[in-house]
């Protein structure tokens, strides 16, 4: 998606719409995306810093996604992997990043920012339960967050596909088409935590499903604004559900195998 098109959430204005129809808005900055990305690289100079003064990642120890340590009560390892790279592979980090501001943004303008949080951390945790519950090896990077913040964009473009237009079909088969290619290259590189990705994929759709915008023109006299339909008591509950249930799936896996 186009991510110079001026569309903030509220009262805005969808893509197509040239700037002579419309006044002129302030630019949108995406803190949350910022934050994120800023978190992130402090957390990935920390774990580097450690890992080369002491030969420890303590960050990682802290944080890692460990099947063993989820068992035995660690629940916060379903989500600080979110925030931790591999400290001998920049690649990993900088591929992230560069993947969470290119989408970040154009999500963020259109969710605004809490609700765009919300989705970011419940698709990180979907990865993790979803990593947690099919693979044994340790794992950790932002990318099962980056893939429901994908799964999410293909659902604003389809639920908003009379809003976007002409538009709709071109993006969102290029949604499709990056997310299939990743899987592909998920399953055929070794060391890629496919399972986390599936997750986060999952679990974002899950929440942009139930508890994305829903954009409806409003017809003024000089410009054809939009505006989210969407209740906020519909994001919280879609966000309470959607956690809810890989946390249920979480516990389920711990009594199982403790069975």
């Amino acid at each position: 998606m186009n991510q110079d098109q001026p569309t903030p959430q509220g009262s805005s204005y969808p893509p197509g719409v040239s700037t002579g129809q419309m006044p002129m808005r302030p630019v949108f900055r995406p803190y949350v995306t910022y934050v994120l990305i800023g978190i992130c690289v402090a957390v990935y100079l920390l774990q580097f810093a450690t890992y080369n003064l002491l030969q420890v990642d303590i960050p990682a120890a802290i944080g890692v996604k460990d099947n063993t340590l989820i068992m035995a009560g660690q629940f916060w390892r379903l989500i600080t992997p979110i925030f931790l790279h591999s400290v001998t592979n920049p690649l990993h980090i900088v591929f992230n990043m560069y993947a969470l501001f290119a989408i970040g943004p154009t999500l963020e303008r259109f969710y605004g920012r809490w609700r765009y949080l919300i989705l970011f951390m419940v698709s990180g945790f979907a990865g993790n339960v979803m990593s947690f519950m099919f693979t044994q090896s340790p794992s950790l990077g932002a990318s099962t967050a980056i893939f429901g913040l994908l799964g999410a964009e293909g659902v604003l473009i389809y639920q908003n596909r009379e809003v976007f237009g002409s538009i709709a079909r071109r993006a969102l088969t290029q949604v499709v088409i990056i997310a299939a290619v990743n899987m592909i290259i998920g399953v055929t590189i070794p060391g890629i935590d496919i399972w986390g990705h599936i997750g986060g994929l999952i679990g974002g759709t899950l929440f942009a499903w139930f508890g994305g915008p829903l954009l409806r023109r409003q017809e003024l006299i000089q410009t054809n604004a939009v505006v989210n339909v969407r209740s906020r008591r519909e994001v919280i509950i879609a966000g309470t559900a959607v956690f809810a249930l890989f946390f249920f799936l979480t516990i389920a896996v711990i009594f199982i195998n403790k069975g």
